[in-house]
């Protein structure tokens, strides 16, 4: 009975985890608000193609599509109003980063301002590769030890005397 019950347990246990995990996998899809929501479908669909390229300003590394920052609320209505007014996807996103620069952007155009963002991460591993190196090539090689000078006679009569009386 008590097997019973553990397996019982277990099974809870289990599909409490993976309610759990389908929740938190929904989450970001709830931040668009149902008012936001364009009438017309292909609208609304340029609309959530072209939130999910551009970065919440508040959140940082989640697009305005996922974030319920009131900043991203409001850049989503932005976009949607320039979609309706007629522009394109291209021209919409001119706009928004007219307005904020190309900090917006989830994947920044490589441009002279931004190749540090672009060029950085391989920088640094570069520099952290050869640091590495430096470092296991300079372990790997013996000190410069300078040999010690020879004994002088006095001390080599000396030494000797040592090691005799030790010897039994």
């Amino acid at each position: 009975m008590t097997q019973l019950r553990a397996a019982a347990a277990r099974a809870a246990f289990a599909t409490a985890c993976a309610l759990v995990m389908i929740w938190l996998a929904c989450v970001p899809a709830i931040a668009v608000n149902p008012d936001e929501i364009l009438s017309d479908p292909v609208l609304e669909a340029r609309a959530r193609a072209l939130s999910g390229e551009l970065r919440c300003l508040v959140c940082r590394n989640q697009s305005i599509d996922d974030s319920n920052a009131d900043l991203a609320r409001d850049l989503r209505l932005l976009v949607r109003r320039r979609l309706v007014a007629g522009d394109t996807d291209a021209q919409a996103k001119a706009y928004i980063v007219a307005r904020y620069g190309n900090f917006v952007l989830l994947k920044p155009p490589v441009q002279w301002d931004t190749a540090a963002l672009w060029a950085g991460p391989s920088l640094f591993l570069l520099g952290a590769a050869f640091g590495a190196f430096l470092y296991i090539r300079a372990r790997a090689k013996p000190a410069d030890v300078e040999p010690a000078p020879p004994l002088t006679p006095e001390e080599q009569a000396r030494v000797d005397s040592m090691l005799a009386r030790q010897e039994p």
